[in-house]
């Protein structure tokens, strides 16, 4: 048993803390922790992700089960190191990873940064998230991604100079130099490569140079150059002082010479924990060794795949792993795949496997976590898993004698403990030229940020700056819009040109106005796929608290405002003048507009509660049916059943509709001789509509306060609706 001193020490942020020396693994260079010995970093201590789920019972009723999709993981991520979570499929590497980046609301456990216990908030402000997919605007270049990457994550705080700087550097580091003007492109327009487009969504996170860095399965989709590009740019980020996890599924051997640590899992539950050369002696002191020319690693993954279809399960290696509590031996018939080795060498001693290399002390799980504080860790349920495993063996009649292996590094032993001068900045692992990271950016620095880098004004600027840009790159929706409106305008005024003062004349001019109102509904339509696109892009920028929800929104009206206008005014100056309209050019010019603005409103709420472009096209044009049959032009608003006139009230077509017909037959105009005498007042009045001078007006104040409210709910949808994080 390794001998153990405790003593208090600060670290540079001037945080007390409790750490533990371990004497014997002073002597040696390197450390379980990775190449580079451990300097810090993120320690996670018994996390459990308890889900409910149903199942059918005994009796073929429905029953509510707790399920553990993460149990009792404890380990650590050395700061300046590139961690690995590895493990077969439905292992739970993704939760695991949205565990520690703070996306888990249930979670139970603790996760701390050099020391210091982290919120899921403040995880948000000290880290990056880069996620499977690329999600990125495509008709954006490289640099300009990456510099709205900078004017979100840096803030008004930092020139623009010096952000010019930084993003010129960060392309020279990431490898992009020769596509800094390349559009990102998509599916219709060509762009980076796939590669390439998977290192500047590396770069928009990593543009503030933040302590902790996660990557889930970074190489997917990646040829096998382009896989060992990325990770290699992100061990260079790691050499520069960040903490990095990451996901990966089957790395190549050269990608596993970029790994400096390593947590593998299976069936939520730790399986090991610690540097990769250290896989091959973790096997030996299970009794299993590592065939000739095979990969150690691979052949773990095989022996965890053996025992998961074995009648003991992963259980027993977990055990292992926490506690060195030695798992069952398995045979031909059990695990049907690889024999164990003899039993002379099952438990390796100080020299057999060259003691110095691990720690030789033991520590059960209620050991005290050397970053913990003195703060006692939760009990584990091991003793329960011992009793299914006892239960088991006899069950079936084997005999099995619980083995504790001396020698076993488990996740709170001395693997996981540093020294009081593991706190201050390494200088034993000095960044290469190619370091992508941010020295100096660590914990220490966390408390003096605010939650958002940018005042809100400042947010507003940049999200409009960057919609113009998109704008112009892609004017198609805001051209055809323009086209549908000019051409129906032009249609309109040959179809009901200067209308006559008959009866026919009204029907024309009521025909004129509804189809009027149907057409600025209607050519709101396209823009459905518009924030369904950009939906994921929204979720990544403001899981880091990127810009608020609420400026996203501001922004997005703003900057069509002027459009929205420019394609009213075409449509007015049209049919204003052909049709030698009545009542004030500006009444109807607002009108349209105020049209517009909730119609659009209207459909961008639709699109946000939505999965997908087709359901929203659906449920777009089943309202708008609805509210045109509503709107007053079949069924005045006086005859509709009393049951169904809160549809009238909703209907954002009726507010047009009759605002325009006011406009158009207010006053004692006269419109008919034959067979009666009608002025305008007396069509109004037979349509149901008020005549007050001030009524029209109200009709534009109660279209634009629907304008409003779909955009409050747009907003509360942003708010509580559209985040990346699990229950």
């Amino acid at each position: 048993m390794a001998h153990q001193h405790q003593h208090n020490g600060r670290h540079a942020g001037g945080h007390r803390l409790e750490t533990v020396i371990d004497m014997a693994r002073q002597q040696q260079p390197e450390k379980a922790a990775g190449r580079f010995g451990f300097a810090g970093g993120l320690e996670f201590t018994s996390l459990t992700y308890t889900v409910v789920k149903k199942q059918r019972g005994a009796g073929g009723e429905w029953e509510k089960k707790d399920v553990d999709l993460l149990h009792e993981i404890t380990g650590c991520a050395p700061k300046g190191c590139v961690t690995a979570v590895m493990g077969p499929s439905g292992a739970g590497k993704s939760t695991f990873l949205d565990a520690l980046a703070g996306r888990i609301a249930s979670l139970d456990g603790r996760v701390a940064l050099d020391g210091v216990e982290m919120s899921p908030s403040l995880i948000k402000r000290s880290s990056a998230y880069v996620m499977q997919d690329d999600r990125l605007f495509p008709m954006l270049t490289v640099y300009e991604t990456l510099m709205f990457a900078a004017d979100f994550r840096l803030g008004s705080s930092v020139s623009a100079s010096d952000k010019k700087l930084r993003v010129d550097n960060l392309i020279e580091q990431l490898g992009l130099t020769s596509s800094r003007n390349t559009y990102i492109g998509d599916e219709g327009t060509r762009g980076v490569s796939g590669g390439e487009r998977r290192r500047v969504s590396i770069g928009v996170d990593i543009i503030h140079g933040p302590a902790l860095l996660f990557l889930d399965e970074p190489t997917s989709g990646l040829d096998s150059t382009s896989a060992h590009s990325v990770i290699e740019k992100v061990h260079d980020i790691a050499c520069a002082g960040s903490t990095v996890v990451l996901t990966i599924h089957q790395p190549s051997s050269r990608i596993l010479l970029l790994l400096d640590h390593l947590v593998i899992l299976a069936r939520g539950q730790l399986m090991y924990s610690g540097g990769p050369k250290e896989v091959t002696a973790h096997l030996a002191r299970m009794g299993r060794r590592v065939p000739k020319g095979e990969n150690s690693i691979e052949h773990l993954l095989d022996v965890i795949q053996e025992y998961e279809q074995s009648e003991f399960g992963v259980k027993a290696l977990a055990e292992f792993c926490l506690t060195g509590l030695k798992p069952p031996k398995l045979t031909g018939a059990e695990g049907g795949l690889v024999s164990t080795v003899s039993s002379i060498a099952q438990t390796p001693t100080m020299g057999s496997l060259g003691g110095e290399d691990f720690d030789h002390s033991m520590r059960s799980q209620h050991s005290r976590s050397p970053w913990s504080g003195g703060v006692q860790l939760t009990p584990s349920r091991r003793p329960k898993h011992k009793d299914q495993h006892a239960g088991r063996s006899q069950h079936n009649h084997r005999s099995y004698t619980p083995e504790i292996v001396m020698g076993t590094p488990t996740p709170l032993s001395s693997a996981c403990t540093v020294n009081e001068d593991d706190y201050l900045t390494p200088t034993h692992r000095a960044a290469g030229p190619n370091a992508t990271g941010a020295p100096g950016v660590g914990i220490n620095a966390l408390g003096h940020r605010g939650k958002f880098a940018n005042p809100y004004a400042g947010e507003v600027w940049v999200l409009m700056r960057r919609n113009f840009t998109n704008i112009r790159r892609t004017p198609e929706l805001f051209l055809s819009r323009l086209m549908v409106l000019t051409v129906m305008g032009f249609l309109m005024a040959t179809m009901f040109t200067k209308p006559k003062d008959d009866p026919q004349g009204i029907t024309n001019r009521l025909s004129f106005f509804i189809f009027t109102v149907c057409v600025f509904f209607f050519s709101s339509n396209d823009a459905v796929p518009a924030f369904i696109q950009e939906r994921f892009i929204f979720i990544r920028e403001t899981s880091h608290n990127a810009y608020r929800a609420s400026a996203y929104v501001v922004a997005g009206l703003v900057t069509y405002l002027p459009f929205l206008l420019l394609q009213a005014a075409a449509y007015a100056g049209i049919v204003w003048f052909a049709l030698k309209l009545h009542g004030q050019f500006l009444y109807f010019l607002v009108m349209l507009y105020a049209s517009l603005l909730s119609t659009n409103s209207f459909v961008v709420f639709i699109s946000s509660v939505v999965p997908n472009f087709i359901l929203g096209y659906a449920a777009v044009i089943a309202f708008t049916a609805l509210f045109f049959l509503f709107c007053g032009y079949f069924l005045s608003s006086h005859s509709i059943p009393l049951a169904w006139k809160w549809m009238n009230t909703i209907s954002t077509m009726k507010y047009p509709y009759e605002g325009l017909l006011m406009n158009e037959f207010d006053g004692d105009r006269l419109f008919a001789t034959e067979p009666v005498r009608l002025t305008g007042d007396d069509i109004l009045r037979q349509l149901g509509i008020s005549t007050a001078e001030d009524r029209k007006w109200r009709m534009v104040l109660y279209l634009l306060g629907w304008a409003v409210f779909y955009r409050v709910l747009f907003y509360l949808v942003l708010r509580f609706a559209s985040k990346n994080k699990r229950k």
